[in-house]
């Protein structure tokens, strides 16, 4: 069996894509007593075949996600143990995956989407999923409100269009974590080919409006850093720290 499917098949990685990037950390399988490494993701594997993970980092979670809001919680000095979450843009559940082992007692998730939450996410009974809605639309009656921390990863929409409708949902004292994409918070001719932003000087300008914009909205922004972890495309990505 091609081994990203078997890493799948075996529980290793919750997908094809997780798989490949377990293998461009490390794999290796025992063939007759010696270890093989895995150059490429088509290779052939036997299925009963003993398999290692030389950096199992990125199995931690169902997706990267989760490791970037792991770095995030850390940086920030949050710890989520025993609260109410608001996951914004939960996609695959990388950031529910990681607040939940984190000791989070519930995450509530809202996407645009639909159908793309990891099954073993779907199926814990301390996840609630709101799908097809977009964020910035979500109200008090349908996600709750006096949420101890909100998280989010948002696509193909600026923060500052979502931002007026959650932080609402904040209980006072609440905390905001959010991961910023300067490609999705600036104009098309100030994004380059594929997506990328080249200009590393419009980043201060990127943090500058959503600082305001927490601001204006009744936060304490407490810190501004990278995030640990970049972008799938490549770009920089940050996260934003604010209290309300």
């Amino acid at each position: 069996m091609r081994v990203d499917q078997l890493l799948v098949e075996r529980g290793l990685a919750s997908s094809r894509s997780q798989a490949q990037r377990l293998i461009a950390s490390g794999v290796r399988w025992l063939d007759r007593g010696e270890w093989k490494t895995v150059a490429k993701n088509g290779d052939d594997v036997p299925l009963e075949a003993e398999i290692e993970l030389l950096d199992a980092s990125e199995s931690r979670y169902v997706s990267r996600g989760g490791l970037k809001l792991e770095g995030a919680l850390k940086a920030a000095g949050i710890d989520p143990a025993g609260w109410v979450c608001l996951d914004v843009g939960q996609s695959t559940g990388g950031f529910t995956d990681c607040l939940l082992q984190h000791g989070a007692a519930q995450v509530v998730g809202v996407d645009v989407g639909q159908a793309q939450l990891h099954d073993s996410l779907r199926n814990d009974e301390r996840v609630v999923v709101i799908e097809k809605v977009n964020a910035r639309e979500l109200t008090a009656e349908q996600a709750g409100e006096d949420f101890d921390l909100i998280v989010g990863d948002l696509s193909f929409i600026s923060m500052t269009l979502v931002l007026p409708a959650i932080v609402p949902l904040l209980k006072p004292g609440g905390h905001l974590l959010m991961l910023a994409k300067p490609q999705f918070e600036l104009q098309p001719g100030q994004v380059g080919k594929r997506g990328i932003v080249t200009d590393t000087s419009l980043y201060a300008f990127v943090e500058n409006r959503i600082r305001t914009c927490c601001t204006d909205l009744g936060l304490q922004v407490r810190s501004w850093f990278d995030s640990p972890i970049d972008g799938g495309d490549g770009n920089r990505e940050f996260f934003i720290h604010a209290q309300k």
